[in-house]
């Protein structure tokens, strides 16, 4: 439950560090990131119990979502959108790196030196970075005095933590049906209406609705919502577990099946920055990555019992070369289409909408996970199988391959016939999000030369230009 407080932390803070990071400049909201986080890490290596451990993992998601946002927008201040390509690479490439190794280093601490340096090893590489950050990070400042949306953020704090609760608890600890998860997907419903309702009115709001009036950034978020949050959550989620139960790996050996992924990332993520930056167009880019984000989905629903390992490393490869194709140029084409003091804002709110589609996509991947496995577990289990073995909550790898050969059999089969389909089911979201990278607008990378009149940044409502007449909202020309 801890990683999931994390990621619901992180959630909140993305909007409020992008918005302001606009206001106030992202040097300061940067490196606060950074000492947000590193206080977290100093609360959870010390923790004495569980409740100490879980804020202190709170407080680095706090840290954590503003350094994913001020990080991009510290980019967009120094950089071009069409040399940003270079720079925003890699960035996407790192992320997908430690998603793979973090668990892999949490795991080789635990079993070495204990598991309180999964945090320590934070102060010193972050100390790093603040003092590097405060000495050498040269942004633009912001002088604006800042009316904070407090009950925006309150509401929104109440809609996503709902949201994510009920994506997490729904179908596991408790049923659907339940009165809990009932009440709360209710009161998450309600405060989203009531949160939209508030940006209306608020003078400076979180997620300003004029973002929404640019195609770009619809597009590209809910492409980003679809093939991302559910791509690469969804199925990086269950993928360990599913090597381990079926080919009998160790969970660092299953996380180092993951590596291909990392490398399929960069192998697209840096041509294609590179790309991006020659020739000012990015669109072409999506609508490749959706294709093989969609092919490795099929390709992976055809995984059984006697397929190779190198055949899955092969499907894993393809999904991250897919990954790597599509997330940055996405987060460029919308920081593209509006001015530079309004990029943190629509960075943030673009990752925002990203966040809540991998917890929806998880969630629903998951549900239909643990019904296929009851039904395949009912059917393929002996009569006279007892114990925990028929509980899906409490099967784990260490207990299937401590059954006897015949009942590990057929819980080995029940798992590959529960979960390889699922991959399936996930291809008409991927089609749908091929759709979209076909419909997306493509308004050419602006390099800093304002005679171009193809990349003149998007204004927001109520800017004057240089005749002093007010402008319209970014339309994603």
């Amino acid at each position: 439950m801890g990683d999931h407080r994390v990621h619901l932390a992180a959630t909140i803070a993305m909007p409020v560090y992008g918005r302001l990071g606009d206001l106030l400049g992202h040097k300061a909201l940067f490196l606060g990131g950074i000492g947000v986080f590193l206080a977290g890490s100093v609360v959870a290596g010390a923790a004495q119990d569980m409740t100490m451990l879980i804020i202190g993992r709170a407080i680095q998601g706090l840290g954590g979502g503003g350094l994913m946002i001020t990080s991009q927008a510290v980019i967009a201040d120094l950089v071009p959108p069409r040399q940003r390509a270079r720079y925003m690479a890699p960035i996407g490439a790192v992320f997908g790196l430690s998603s793979v190794v973090g668990p892999l280093l949490g795991g080789w601490f635990t079993d070495g030196i204990g598991w309180r340096w999964c945090f320590w090893i934070n102060l010193p590489v972050g100390a790093l970075a603040l003092a590097v950050g405060a000495y050498a990070l040269r942004v633009p400042r912001r002088a604006v005095k800042v009316v904070f949306d407090y009950v925006g953020f309150v509401l929104m704090a109440a809609a996503v933590t709902c949201t994510v609760l009920v994506t997490t608890w729904g179908g596991t600890q408790y049923a659907w049906s339940d009165p809990l998860i009932i009440g709360m997907a209710v009161g998450g419903l309600l405060t989203w209406v009531l949160f939209f309702l508030s940006q209306r009115r608020a003078k400076e709001p979180i997620i300003p609705l004029w973002l929404f009036r640019s195609r770009i950034f619809n597009t590209a978020t809910l492409i980003g919502l679809l093939v991302v949050g559910i791509g690469m959550f969804a199925i990086i989620g269950y993928l360990p577990t599913y090597l381990q139960m079926v080919y009998g790996l160790s969970a660092t050996e299953s996380g180092l099946l993951l590596i291909p992924m990392v490398v399929g990332m960069m192998a697209t993520a840096l041509p294609s920055g590179r790309l991006m930056s020659s020739t000012g167009r990015y669109k072409i880019f999506p609508i490749v990555g959706t294709v093989l984000v969609c092919a490795a989905a099929l390709l992976m629903s055809t995984l059984d019992t006697e397929t190779p390992l190198v055949l899955v490393c092969v499907y894993v490869f393809l999904l991250g070369a897919g990954l790597g194709g599509t997330m940055q140029p996405l987060v460029l084409a919308v920081q593209n289409d509006f001015p530079a003091s309004d990029v943190g804002t629509a960075t943030s709110a673009n990752n925002f909408f990203r966040e809540i589609g991998s917890t929806l996509g998880t969630a629903a991947v998951g549900s239909v996970f643990a019904h296929r496995l009851a039904d395949q577990l009912a059917e393929r289990l002996p009569a006279d199988a007892a114990g925990p073995v028929g509980d899906t909550h409490s099967l784990t790898p260490a207990l299937v391959h401590s059954l006897p050969d015949k009942i590990q059999d057929a819980v080995i089969l029940a798992y590959q016939h529960a979960l390889t389909p699922v991959f399936r089911y996930l291809v008409p979201v991927f089609l749908l999000g091929l759709l979209l990278a076909f419909l997306l607008p493509e308004k050419k990378l602006a390099d800093g030369n304002d005679d171009d009149p193809e990349v003149t940044p998007a204004v927001q409502p109520g800017e004057t230009g240089p005749d002093n007449a007010e402008v319209s909202a970014p339309t994603g020309r």
